[in-house]
């Protein structure tokens, strides 16, 4: 049980797998007044870093669940560094359909909404662990600017422009499915940057070390057109955010 290995590859040494900087990531713990004591689950955690941080700087309990071993290995080692582990607990399987037997406060799924079907199936995932009163949150892409044309839409990787909303756009989604968007954090070119830029490194040193694997005329060509079709596309069409939601139900 594992994602495409490519991936394992060129995001191995990130800590966040997603175009947000770790002062962003603490600027949105602090946004969402977390407590003390709070439970936090986490479906795509990654290499942990969010739970991890956030159990160190406000004391949450979190629980969070990957795809990869490599990432969830490397979750464990965080926690244990920022003297965690007790907090945190990070497993090994797939998270989709993932339900926790107790309620949470706080329930994410930031940049892997593919666990859900989309946006509106992981929120409605989410929502089967939250507890009365807490917050689902979501990181999804959005366009910062349509694509003029086919072209650009394929140089961002996106097969369509209707895969993703613009800002307002998806603002407005989450009202329609009965969400109160009480908070959020964008990414902006610089959180690209060190996601994007960050593999090209890891790439280059891995290339480095196994130039025979059968996976190396890939990643070879994946280093050499990387930076001139994100600078070209990714970096000036794309955004991404995460976005708290409360249900309206709740509320008049």
């Amino acid at each position: 049980m594992d994602i495409p290995r490519i991936f394992n590859i060129t995001e191995s040494a990130h800590r966040i797998h997603n175009p947000i900087t770790p002062e962003k990531l603490a600027t949105l713990g602090a946004v969402l007044r977390l407590e003390s004591g709070d439970r936090v689950l986490d479906l795509g955690s990654g290499s942990g870093e969010m739970l991890c941080t956030w159990a160190r700087d406000h004391g949450i309990i979190g629980t969070g669940i990957d795809l990869s071993p490599l990432f969830t290995e490397q979750a464990r080692r965080r926690a244990v560094e920022l003297g965690v582990a007790h907090q945190v607990t990070f497993i090994h399987g797939d998270a989709v359909g993932y339900v926790s037997d107790e309620k949470v406060s706080l329930a994410a799924c930031v940049g892997a909404t593919w666990i859900g079907g989309g946006v509106a199936g992981t929120i409605e995932l989410l929502a089967r662990s939250l507890r009365p009163g807490g917050i689902i949150l979501i990181g999804e892409p959005c366009w910062r600017q349509l694509p003029p044309t086919e072209e650009v839409t394929k140089g961002c990787l996106v097969d369509s422009v209707s895969e993703f909303l613009t800002l307002p756009e998806l603002l407005g989604s989450f009202g329609r499915r009965g969400y109160d968007v009480v908070e959020m954090v964008l990414a902006d070119q610089d959180g690209w940057d060190r996601y994007e830029a960050a593999k090209w490194l890891t790439m280059r040193r891995w290339l480095e070390a196994n130039p025979h694997d059968e996976l190396a005329k890939e990643v070879r060509a994946k280093l050499t057109s990387e930076p001139e079709r994100y600078a070209a596309y990714t970096r000036e069409y794309l955004g991404w955010g995460v976005f708290a939601l409360m249900p309206r139900w709740c509320v008049l």
